[in-house]
């Protein structure tokens, strides 16, 4: 299985990841380390990426997704994932990979975001995360308002993992 967390800036997607994968003794993937330096850059300055600029982001999200189904390993990734046409790009079978959307408030995402440092992306790109984001209809919602440790419980009993 290939759990996929989900969620705009600051939902803790990686923070839940890398516990959940230690938890479960999965390789952890975060998404962002698959996006090719023009992308980076282009996020560094403050700039939203299109479709076109996620277009190798994603395919090589779904080529890390296709490797582990096929060689069977579970795996835990990390991506905003914030379409409904992203999600079916990287859906390659609803049973062996599951969406966990981590949700929150938007002033709980600004705390979050707004008090990072050294990470591309800024605060003031929250406002435009959250225009673009399709709620999903298919995917565990998961609230991030509780701590980590509760979070983690909610999604493994939602998974039955």
């Amino acid at each position: 299985m290939v759990v996929i967390l989900m969620g705009v800036a600051g939902s803790g997607k990686t923070t839940i990841g890398r516990q959940l994968a230690s938890e479960l003794g999965w390789e952890f993937a975060d998404a962002d380390d698959f996006h090719p330096p023009a992308n980076i850059a282009k996020m560094s300055a403050g700039q939203p990426l299109d479709d076109q600029d996620r277009a190798p982001w994603l395919a090589a999200l779904r080529a890390h997704i296709d490797a582990h189904l096929a060689s069977s390993r579970g795996a835990v990734v990390t991506c905003s994932a914030l379409r409904d046409r992203y999600r079916a790009r990287l859906q390659a079978d609803p049973h062996q990979v599951r969406f966990v959307y981590l949700k929150g408030s938007r002033e709980l995402l600004w705390s979050r975001i707004s008090s990072r440092e050294g990470h591309f992306m800024k605060a003031d790109m929250l406002d435009s995360q959250l225009a673009m984001l399709e709620e999903p209809a298919d995917a565990l919602v998961v609230d991030i308002a509780p701590p980590p440790a509760q979070i983690l419980a909610t999604i493994r009993r939602g998974l039955s993992l």
